[in-house]
């Protein structure tokens, strides 16, 4: 009986906003660990997602999506986030939306290019191809755009080939052993994580309406007598965007801090006070200092 090579490694997943990465990080967990939302740049922050199996860790690093314009210290936070992993990780799954290349795919390539790690091709929603025959055609238009060392098709949201993207994962990965325990399944601490939850339901509640420049940092996170007791801020930078989040009779702010506690009760699995204020600071985006204070520090 031939005994299983252990491997493990990193693989950075990439592309421009929106095209469904965050969502294949879960997917292919299992659970969430990145937050997710029709919004662009929903992702800010360098996120590693942990999977092991047998003689296997796979360890995913989520990042913003990589875009153009926006001058402000929050865009350049963003692209430096996705950027600097390139030269740590064995693997990158360059992920587009089947629908259309954008010049923002472009960037992407171009930053690729410049890199030696391997690059495999994810074309991502291919459910949503109105036209089936269009498929091999367009896989052929991308697949020219460089060397890839694979191209594969997928469909993060329903799932669709993502276990032969996880198997094409494995060949790619050197001989090792773990790097992270077996239950580890992210770095990131349950106080990043619910200040993402409730990023998230804002995102998720107000859609269009919601101010770009608004972050939560959680000021408060302790458990007492078994409940876990989080209070939380919502910093924007203009009154009109406070009145925006809260709504009209403080509505929003209510639904938000209702979605989120049930996410949160899910998610570490205990009882969860959530308390939530919002304050305005002018300029927290594109002030470094501010952002640092804010939790935008993990990028070195």
């Amino acid at each position: 009986m031939t005994e299983t090579i252990a491997r493990c490694g990193f693989v950075a997943i990439v592309g421009r906003p929106n095209v469904g990465k965050s969502t294949l990080m879960n997917k292919i967990l299992g659970q969430k660990i990145s937050i997710t939302s029709k919004k662009r740049q929903t992702t800010r922050h360098r996120i590693l997602g942990i999977k092991s199996t047998d003689n296997l860790q796979v360890i995913y690093v989520d990042t913003p999506g990589m875009h153009l314009g926006g001058k402000t210290a929050m865009n350049r936070y963003m692209n430096r986030a996705a950027n600097t992993v390139l030269s740590d990780v064995d693997l990158v799954l360059f992920v587009i939306d089947i629908s259309k290349w954008s010049k923002e795919d472009d960037n992407v390539l171009h930053r690729l290019k410049r890199e030696q790690v391997p690059v495999m091709l994810v074309i991502n929603k291919v459910d949503q191809l109105k036209q089936k025959e269009q498929l091999l055609p367009k896989i052929a238009e991308f697949s020219s755009k460089m060397e890839f060392v694979e191209v594969i098709p997928v469909s993060a949201k329903k799932g669709n080939n993502l276990d032969t993207l996880q198997e094409l994962i494995e060949s790619y990965l050197p001989e090792s052993g773990p790097l992270f325990p077996e239950e580890q399944v992210t770095d990131k601490s349950e106080r990043f994580i619910a200040s993402e939850i409730i990023r998230e339901k804002l995102m998720r509640r107000l859609q269009q309406e919601l101010p770009y420049a608004l972050t939560t940092e959680i000021e408060t996170f302790k458990t007492d007598k078994g409940i876990l007791h989080i209070a939380a801020v919502i910093w924007v930078e203009r009154d009109t965007q406070k009145k925006i989040v809260i709504g009209k009779n403080g509505e929003v702010l209510k639904d938000v801090g209702r979605s989120a506690r049930i996410d949160m009760e899910n998610m570490f699995e205990r009882k969860v006070h959530l308390d939530l204020w919002v304050k305005v600071k002018e300029g927290w985006s594109d002030n470094e200092g501010l952002m640092k204070r804010m939790g935008y520090d993990d990028i070195n």
